[in-house]
């Protein structure tokens, strides 16, 4: 691994005493990798708050560099705040900072924009933590418009954002032509590519939907035409996302994020294939 490329996994927490201890046995094997860091999402509205602290916490305890995910969700300004200090005395020292959303049943609550995370945490924690944010080269779903939402990215770097980790994607294009406007609206700071390894199509598909994030109808064709045979997806995944992965870094990508969904492979295969680890 090169000082000039930063890589990292995503986690998410389980919701089960099996999928813990699973996460446990994926976060060692990962971990040999020696990745920059992993991260741990966060639930709409916090809804995961304690299995998020808790795992973040148990991989510090381990010597992991671990950054939880954090959004403002349904809480109020005090409960925000005694959750950031509790990471900043535990030593925690990254947090990728993200709107977030309000889930079903809590009512037409005022979403609390990255924006306005990224000033809070600033203002009662200073340079303490390295923030992450969110960017989504083929836009997301609520923007008004392509450009507005590089505004809004701007606007996340203004209020003190250190860099950003985008949405997964399997157009390089879009990444590059996503850069190269980002660096036009006077974005200088680092953007490092969200890659999704494909193991489930179907899945994969409905999540793509939800969140506007497009698989090339190439891809698809391809994909569907392996109906259930799971060995030739999985396989035809790590040929593609390699193969993404390899566009990215040629291109001087400042690295990669590995959206794991909690599995060892292919994830460590995709890296393996990318020599990261020589």
């Amino acid at each position: 691994m090169t000082d000039k490329k930063r890589f990292s996994f995503e986690f998410f927490p389980p919701k089960t005493d099996v999928g813990r201890e699973k996460l446990n046995v994926v976060r060692d094997e990962l971990n040999q990798l020696n990745p920059d860091f992993f991260s741990v999402t966060y639930g709409a509205g916090g809804s995961t708050r304690d299995n998020t602290k808790e795992i973040v916490f148990a991989m510090k305890t381990a010597g992991i560099a671990t950054a939880p995910h954090l959004s403002f969700g349904g809480d109020d300004e005090a409960s925000m705040l005694a959750l950031i200090n509790e990471y900043k005395d535990a030593g925690i020292d990254r947090i990728v900072s993200l709107r977030g959303d309000i889930p079903s049943g809590m009512g037409a609550q005022r979403l609390v924009y990255a924006e306005e995370l990224v000033q809070f945490i600033r203002k009662h924690t200073g340079d303490h933590f390295h923030l992450e944010v969110a960017a989504y080269p083929e836009i997301h779903p609520d923007a008004a418009s392509y450009d507005s939402d590089i505004q809004f990215l701007k606007r996340k770097f203004d209020a003190g954002a250190n860099s950003a980790i985008t949405q997964y994607f399997y157009n390089a294009d879009s990444f590059f032509y996503f850069i190269d406007q980002c660096q036009k609206a006077g974005i200088e700071k680092p953007i490092y590519p969200g890659i999704m390894p494909i193991t489930n199509f179907q899945n994969l598909a409905r999540f793509s939907k939800n969140c506007g994030a497009e698989i090339p109808r190439w891809m698809a064709q391809k994909l569907e035409g392996y109906g259930d045979d799971t060995a030739s997806i999985k396989a035809f995944g790590i040929e593609v996302v390699t193969r993404l992965c390899e566009q990215l870094l040629a291109a001087d990508a400042p690295g990669i994020h590995f959206y794991t969904m909690n599995q060892i492979e292919p994830n460590k295969t995709i890296w393996n294939n990318l020599g990261l680890s020589s």
